[in-house]
């Protein structure tokens, strides 16, 4: 008797818990946008000089007065290779209007990046990045983390998650303005 007290009074203190839970379950849900802004990116993007593949020094502020957009990114993100063309279809449209993207892959190494840029025929710079160049932009993590930069050198969109690839081609017209982005 004693035994079946307790598994009763245990069930009526889990009682609300549960309840709570089936509550929680069966409630309309929030819709989760696709672009996930960063907490807290800086307000000027951080520069870095980083090797590509050739031993070339890539320098962020050597692309002032330009449009950039700043690709964080790995071979083994889903994600990310989704974007890769997406960013090649940016730079061919607008390579030649003010704007370049640069891809900084998180990837421990060449050996997975430069079969990845072979194949995708990437047509911008990547260079492999650090957690620290990650986190002075306000990263903690998640990729692909994607950074447009204005051509004044400041943050002007920033994304965790894969980006709206429509509003991403949209924000870098307006950037460019309309001089640069028609005929």
């Amino acid at each position: 008797m004693k035994k079946l007290f307790g598994v009763v009074v245990a069930l009526a203190l889990a009682a609300p818990t549960f309840a709570r839970a089936q509550s929680q379950n069966n409630a309309p849900r929030r819709k989760v946008a696709r672009d996930h802004l960063v907490a807290n990116p800086p307000k000027i993007a951080p520069d870095f000089a980083l090797q590509d593949s050739q031993g070339k020094f890539v320098r962020l502020s050597d692309y002032r007065g330009k449009v950039v957009l700043v690709d964080f990114w790995a071979t083994w993100c889903h994600g990310c290779t989704t974007e890769v063309p997406w960013y090649i279809e940016f730079q061919k449209k607008y390579g030649n209007k003010g704007f370049i993207a640069i891809g900084i892959s998180m990837d421990m190494g060449w050996q997975q990046v430069k079969p990845f840029m072979a194949k995708e025929r990437l047509n911008y710079p990547v260079v492999i990045g650090s957690s620290d160049l990650f986190a002075k932009y306000g990263g903690s993590g998640a990729l692909p983390a994607t950074f447009l930069v204005s051509p004044d050198g400041r943050i002007a969109a920033s994304s965790f998650g894969m980006v709206n690839r429509a509003e991403f081609d949209a924000k870098i017209r307006a950037m460019l303005g309309p001089s640069k982005t028609t005929g």
